[in-house]
């Protein structure tokens, strides 16, 4: 892929853009120019495209995974099954299965479900500021994670998952994942519902 030369300025820091940086957007998801994941996440973050993927199985049930001790954000939270921004040039169709396959060894069909823009602040020095299309699928294949990205996983039931964000247990997950399931959960639950197989149906 070629690199792209031009440089532009997003307040006082220097963007160049090529095909592993990130994409900088506005609040209408255009795209502004591109900057290194570490600037994108430095400070107060700047407002970068994302996205969420939430896989479930034939069982209804959801993959969650809890983010690496060596994660500079958010470390051993649990959060959604996976998550990460397209790069550079990569379309949101490429970058989702490739993030599947980097961080978990799975590939499945994925379904938009909606984009939501957010901030979180992690410390002085560090904060997600996004704007995050949320993706879902279904696949009963067992993960094969990346340590290096992946400390655990687990499918968890909706209900018990509704249950522990009900209480203290919310706090142990990530807050863009508390946002994604509390509009999952209000909104698409039927859509959910949908990927799982009609009886006697046989799954993919």
């Amino acid at each position: 892929m070629d690199e792209i030369r031009h440089e532009i300025k997003v307040g006082t820091s220097r963007i160049m853009a090529d095909s592993d940086v990130l994409i900088l957007v506005d609040g209408e998801d255009c795209r502004l120019g591109h900057m290194s994941k570490a600037l994108c996440h430095a400070g107060r973050g700047v407002l970068h495209r994302a996205f969420s993927l939430l896989i479930f199985n034939t069982r209804g049930e959801l993959l969650l995974q809890q983010r690496s001790p060596t994660k500079r954000l958010w470390p051993l939270y649990w959060s959604n099954s996976c998550c990460s921004h397209p790069r550079g040039n990569e379309s949101m169709r490429v970058a989702t299965q490739r993030r599947l396959r980097e961080e978990l060894g799975l590939t499945c069909a994925l379904r938009f479900l909606y984009k939501f823009q957010y901030h979180a602040q992690f410390d002085d020095d560090g904060a997600e500021h996004e704007l995050c299309s949320v993706f879902i699928g279904r696949c009963d294949e067992t993960p094969r994670v990346n340590a290096e990205e992946i400390h655990d996983w687990r499918w968890i039931a909706p209900a018990v998952l509704q249950a522990e964000m009900d209480g203290a247990d919310r706090e142990k997950y990530t807050p863009w994942f508390r946002l994604e399931w509390a509009r999952v959960w209000s909104d698409h639950r039927a859509t959910v519902a949908a990927l799982q197989p009609r009886a006697g149906a046989r799954s993919r």
